[in-house]
């Protein structure tokens, strides 16, 4: 498990004022999706030479960090974060009790929503590849597919948010900061 008191472990030696908890490529991967989806977005009907980069960037990024979460450091693997269903509700329901322990990498609803907006991405990307092929041009279920993956997407992009802004709460500390500085407070 990786609550915050597993993680804790200093080898006799007073505790840092922060640790290192996500690498630099999580951090650039994390918010570059984020900037190149909203651009995506924003494009998607205006500058379709922008929105198809801005696709195949994702795509690539997605890739990379699949690879990442394989291989790469601790808290960036998904086996340090991925949980079953079960600890995931487990998890929210001591969440809406205000009593949710705090993990020092994503916490089990974090780890589902790293999980979800990968999938969604997935399908995101495909489709819109789809879409550029002989087979599937002007395919309409192709794009509604496409603009279904997208939309939902945004939703779990608001609830992700919201989920950052009940555990920076819940725990005091400001996640927007660590996923930008990589670190967090020990304890």
């Amino acid at each position: 498990m990786s609550a915050i008191h597993d993680a804790t472990e200093t080898d006799g030696e007073t505790p840092s004022a922060s640790v290192k908890v996500w690498d630099r490529f999580v951090r650039v991967f994390h918010w570059s999706l984020a900037g190149l989806f909203l651009l995506a977005f924003a494009t998607s009907d205006e500058i379709k030479n922008v929105h198809i980069a801005a696709g195949y960037t994702i795509a690539g990024l997605l890739a990379l960090r699949i690879v990442w979460g394989l291989v790469g450091p601790r808290h960036a693997r998904f086996s340090d974060f991925v949980r079953s269903p079960r600890a995931v509700l487990a998890y929210m329901r001591d969440v809406a009790r205000l009593r949710a322990p705090r993990y020092l990498g994503h916490n089990p609803a974090g780890g589902a929503m790293v999980v979800a907006l990968i999938v969604m991405l997935i399908g995101t990307c495909t489709t819109g590849y789809m879409m550029t092929t002989d087979s599937f041009w002007g395919a309409k279920w192709v794009e509604e597919v496409h603009e279904a993956f997208a939309n939902l997407t945004i939703g779990l992009v608001v609830v992700h948010v919201l989920g950052v802004l009940v555990a920076s709460f819940e725990h005091s500390e400001n996640l927007v900061k660590a996923m930008i500085t990589g670190r967090k407070r020990p304890s």
